[in-house]
């Protein structure tokens, strides 16, 4: 299945994969949003639909088909929604099978998973509001290594999965933290194991060599168990956290309910070249799918991360904006104790869109008035 045009940039094919569960749900919100502001600016941006996950596997027999890779290795950009769910249990291949191997293929070795709680709401947190109140939070995740990715066995009476790193994976995931730390407030904090496992032991020692080529970022070590209780008592003293595939998957779900949901964040995946993958961080949530119920905020942050990373900061922000704005008058889906469905969560958004751009362009207009009679 594919829904397309040729793109009118250089910068604007973007390849949807809607994916399973609430995916395509909340995958729509987030693209009416993006032709919104392309429209709006002349961005460019172009869209063609793919199957990937469960969809893939019902239509082609495997979770990530060929057609799909490809055209994922020539976009620009990468928007997924959700995959997985109970239908495909007993498939030879699951649906996030296609995933790992989406990332393996693309290179998409470094994951960011932002996260921060609402100035003025505190209260969404279940955390107490003088322990919620300023939490600035980036997870920077390795991606493509560690458990995950080792070799697997299975017997009927045992198990085991290697865990694997390399001083090449270590290094290049640990100059992402450390670069994204100085655009934010300088300090890394590198969560492990090193008490306990050889990986842990390597990637602290290789973490502390990366860290002598930046000078001006603090660096600090925390033990994976250590982290996750801070994370709820004192989640105020992290700025970016930077861990290994395991540890960075459990603790990026675990830090983004300090903001109130897991439905409101979004992520990035990068590697060295070709098109990055942006989606939430939840789950397909099957069952809920089509209930319009879903909350499409994690994939509309993830749009606005993916418009910042092709160059368009302006319209990036506008998003941002009108998605706070859209949570902080109330309008919230069930997940927040609200009463708001997916699509009118999302129409809400781009009404907001809609009232910035007029002021935008009423602001432009004044300017170029005054321009005129200063002339």
């Amino acid at each position: 299945m594919q829904r397309g045009q040729e793109a009118q940039n250089d910068s604007g094919r973007i390849v949807l994969l809607p994916g399973d569960g609430i995916g395509p749900e909340v995958a729509a919100e987030a693209v009416q949003c993006l032709r919104l502001l392309s429209d709006a600016y002349d961005l460019g941006l172009v869209f063609e639909e793919h199957d990937f996950g469960g969809a893939a596997i019902d239509a082609h027999g495997v979770p990530l088909p060929e057609t799909t890779l490809a055209a994922c290795r020539g976009a620009d950009a990468i928007l997924l929604g959700a995959v997985g769910g109970p239908k495909w249990d007993d498939s030879a291949e699951r649906p996030e099978a296609g995933l790992l191997k989406l990332r393996a293929a693309l290179g998409l070795f470094a994951n960011l998973r932002p996260a921060r709680v609402m100035h003025g709401l505190e209260e969404l947190s279940p955390l107490k509001s003088h322990i919620a109140r300023g939490a600035d939070i980036l997870v920077v995740r390795e991606l493509t290594g560690g458990l995950y990715f080792g070799e697997k066995v299975i017997r009927d009476d045992a198990a085991s999965d290697l865990c694997h790193y390399s001083r090449t994976e270590i290094e290049r995931i640990a100059h992402v933290a450390f670069c994204a730390a100085r655009e934010r407030r300088c300090r890394v904090t590198s969560v492990d194991k090193a008490n306990v496992l050889a990986t842990s032991k390597l990637w602290r020692k290789i973490v502390i060599e990366v860290s002598s080529a930046y000078p001006d970022v603090a660096l600090d070590h925390l033990y994976v168990d250590a982290a996750a209780m801070a994370l709820v008592t004192r989640p105020t003293q992290f700025d970016v956290i930077l861990t290994e595939n395991l540890f960075g998957d459990i603790l990026s779900d675990e830090m983004s309910v300090i903001g109130g949901s897991i439905g409101l964040l979004g992520s990035s995946s990068t590697g060295d070249r070709g098109p990055a993958l942006f989606e939430p961080i939840h789950g397909s949530a099957p069952d809920i799918a089509g209930l319009d119920r879903a909350n499409p905020g994690g994939a509309i942050a993830s749009a606005a991360m993916m418009l910042q990373s092709l160059g368009f900061a302006a319209q990036a922000e506008m998003l941002d904006r009108a998605l706070e704005r859209t949570i902080g008058e109330g309008c919230r889906t069930a997940d927040l104790g609200g009463g708001i469905g997916c699509s009118a969560f999302g129409s809400r958004v781009r009404e907001i869109l809609r009232s910035d751009l007029v002021r935008h362009e009423a602001s432009l207009q004044l300017i170029q008035m005054n321009r005129g009679c200063c002339g």
